[in-house]
């Protein structure tokens, strides 16, 4: 029973997907962490600090909040484009991409 699941695991790369989650996981709190407390301090909070807010998630119009929607934004965009990069040098690299 033990060798047919750990035949299991080896098959479907279950264990390569348990690592793969858990880099992506720690991945998002490194990018979230970098845009909330070095890209909007450093970069937008002058902006904002002249338009009279104080905090991006302050930032509404008509009681809609949109300031942490515009940081769950940016963070996103940084995490899609560090998919992008890494797959992109898996697939060249497997030779299923052209280069």
């Amino acid at each position: 029973m033990l060798k047919e699941f750990i035949d299991f695991l080896k098959h479907y790369g279950v264990l390569g997907l348990a690592i793969a989650v858990i880099i992506g996981g720690k991945l998002n709190l490194l990018v979230t962490s970098l845009v909330n407390d070095i890209l909007t301090p450093t970069i937008l909070q002058p902006a904002l600090n002249a338009a009279g807010v104080k905090k991006i998630a302050e930032l509404s119009y008509h009681g809609i909040l949109y300031g942490k929607f515009l940081a769950t934004v940016i963070d996103f965009t940084i995490v899609a484009f560090i998919v992008f990069i890494l797959a992109k040098k898996v697939l060249r690299d497997e030779g299923l991409l052209k280069k």
